[in-house]
């Protein structure tokens, strides 16, 4: 190992180990969650992170999948090692092989019974919006800066029509691989402080762009281009081109998974605080 950073215990055991891990990561500088040949991805990180680690190669699990330019302050994957390392060995070792972009939270010893995916019973996502004349600098490619005044009000009554279970195709992205179109949104809420704006969403499962193209919706309701009943007429067409845009992936984070609590998982991290 480089720098210093040395492991005693190099013994292999005879039944893999399963952890689970809390991330976080900026995400403008991949081509999102899953490996890809010929670009950075947030998994090909870990995973080559884990496995220097772990002195073996090493297979990372997702809660759920995120767009080029995602952002998360909440992921949760699992993996399985077959070295003898502790929680601490883990984070420790694994955050120092790490970019600067990318930081494990905490790691956990967990049954090999728990799923990151599998076991997930609802994801929530926070979109977030500078609404103001001017564009953002520091805060460039972090969050969706957007020129004209929105109200919240008229987005919140778009919103409030896709509570519950639908067939979200019109919402789904055109290479979206899920086997079935229906989710099931649980809690949606819109909220303004100053120029700030974001969207609180939390459901069983997302569809590819599925929060983007909610937020696209949105935003044109709360510009004052469609009235509120304009969310329920697109839901219905089941048709995506009928969804208007795709709202920027910058603004958008991965914030937390809910799991049964026989997994004893730690607490996830607060969603962005700063909003």
């Amino acid at each position: 190992m480089q720098g210093g950073f040395r492991f005693r215990n190099f013994r292999m055991i005879s039944k893999p180990t399963r952890f689970a891990a809390c991330i976080e990561y900026n995400g403008k500088n991949y081509s999102g969650w899953q490996k890809q040949s010929h670009a950075l991805s947030i998994q090909s990180e870990l995973e080559r992170a884990i496995s220097l680690v772990a002195n073996e190669k090493v297979q990372v699990v997702t809660s759920g999948r995120t767009d080029t330019g995602v952002h998360a302050t909440g992921q949760i994957i699992h993996f399985d090692i077959k070295t003898a390392r502790s929680e601490r060995d883990l984070i420790r070792g694994a955050n120092r092989y790490l970019p600067d972009d990318i930081c494990i939270i905490w790691v956990l010893m967990v049954d090999e019974d728990f799923h990151a995916r599998f076991s997930a019973l609802q994801r929530c996502y926070r979109y977030v919006i500078l609404n103001r004349a001017n564009r953002p600098a520091f805060l460039h490619g972090l969050v969706t800066w957007h020129r004209p005044k929105l109200s919240i009000t008229h987005m919140q009554s778009a919103a409030n029509n896709l509570l519950g279970e639908h067939d979200f195709s019109a919402f789904r992205a055109a290479g979206c691989q899920s086997k079935t179109p229906v989710r099931t949104i649980l809690d949606i809420k819109l909220n303004r402080r100053g120029e700030w704006v974001w969207l609180d969403v939390s459901a069983n499962g997302f569809l590819q762009h599925m929060v983007r193209n909610i937020m696209g919706v949105l935003m044109r309701v709360g510009e004052g281009q469609e009235l509120p009943e304009w969310s329920k007429l697109v839901l219905e067409t089941r048709d995506r081109k009928q969804g208007g845009i795709t709202a920027p992936a910058e603004g958008l984070y991965f914030v937390s998974v809910s799991y049964d609590v026989r997994f004893k998982l730690p607490e996830i991290p607060p969603a962005c605080r700063f909003w």
